[in-house]
């Protein structure tokens, strides 16, 4: 069923044709508002959430034909319906107009009746899109999400200069054994909300969880400024919260948790891997490796945060950080230089 009451723009330099499309409309119960040209009509749209445009070819200022291309170059416009109203005869200007990103092509005088249809088909095409677009963001994060529809998905990767962070519970197997699933289940979503707190709130994107572990980048998909910063801010963020999980579970008597984490900075390839059905967005590499072997190194060190050298010397003076010396981690040549970072 088509959504009802949606927020209809009318776009049209005719004051007599606005007033007769608003007051169908409105009589389909939509909210409607109008433009009386196509500079006006894109003013709006960017300016308001609006569900469908009906959109004149005919305008002074700025035409039909213009406001369709804005909006395909637009990422937060693209995917709003259009239906055209024109008097424009011929074969090639309905054409133009669908290849342009238009849903549909009405004639003037518009037939009240086709109109109704054609505007309930758009907007329940419009609805699925939507509720695709809510699927998408709940598998990926808004960056993913952002980057699949700004340049398509493709299995494949590109070479970017990014920090890498894994962290996991410390002895989560034990945790598991002496917990119930209800309460293991409930630990992992607290501890998983308050990492991705920290995480996002400083630029980050969590890519995978597994288990009690997971994998976050800074400075991919999009680039940020700083990412080794942003990394170690982050790495306190998860540690203070972490302490704030604990004084919650010390009231309910439970055990609390201990995490380590891991960050190395440096090349890695950033893109979608697995098949065409089921795919995932992730950074592969040395630097990648890296990381991972850092943060199961906290177990021996004692240390929650652990770094490379490479991230280190990006930091400067903002952070203390406490050299451990070189670590000949398992499938390196050389030695890797340790630092860790402390609150």
């Amino acid at each position: 069923m088509a959504e009802r009451g949606a927020r209809l723009l009318v776009a049209d330099d005719n004051k007599v044709n606005r007033l007769l499309l608003s007051r169908t409309l409105q009589l389909d119960g939509h909210q409607v508002q109008s433009a009386e040209n196509g500079r006006v009509a894109l003013e709006m749209l960017r300016a308001q959430g609006f569900d469908l445009l009906l959109l004149d070819m005919e305008m002074p200022e700025l035409d039909g034909f213009a406001v369709l291309e804005h909006m395909r170059a637009d990422a937060d416009l693209r995917d709003i319906p259009v239906v055209v109203t024109s008097s424009l005869e011929g074969v090639a200007h309905v054409a133009r107009c669908i290849e342009l990103g238009a849903d549909d092509f009405l004639h003037k005088p518009v037939n009240p009746v086709l109109l109704k249809a054609r505007v309930n088909s758009s907007l329940e095409k419009k609805h699925l899109r939507d509720q695709q677009k809510a699927m998408v963001r709940r598998f990926a994060t808004a960056e993913v999400a952002q980057d699949m529809q700004t340049s398509g998905f493709a299995l494949g990767g590109r070479r970017v200069q990014a920090t890498v962070m894994f962290s996991d519970i410390r002895g989560f197997t034990t945790l598991v054994e002496q917990s119930s699933p209800e309460d293991v289940i409930e630990l992992l979503n607290t501890y998983y909300t308050l990492m991705f707190e920290a995480i996002t709130a400083n630029g980050g994107v969590v890519n995978q969880m597994i288990g009690d572990g997971l994998m976050a980048i800074f400075g991919a998909p999009r680039p940020l400024p700083e990412a080794e910063a942003a990394a170690a801010r982050a790495a306190l963020d998860m540690l203070e919260l972490v302490q704030l999980f604990n004084t919650e579970r010390e009231r309910e008597a439970k055990p609390p948790i201990m995490i380590g984490i891991g960050i190395a900075s440096g090349d890695m390839v950033a893109g979608y891997t697995g098949t065409q059905q089921r795919a995932t967005y992730t950074c592969v590499g040395d630097t990648v490796n890296l990381a991972a072997r850092l943060e199961a190194h906290t177990k021996q060190t004692g240390h929650s945060v652990l770094m490379c050298a490479d991230t280190a010397a990006r930091l400067g003076a903002r952070f203390t950080l406490e050299p451990l010396g070189p670590v000949q981690f398992k499938g390196k040549t050389v030695a890797t230089e340790v630092l860790a970072l402390g609150g």
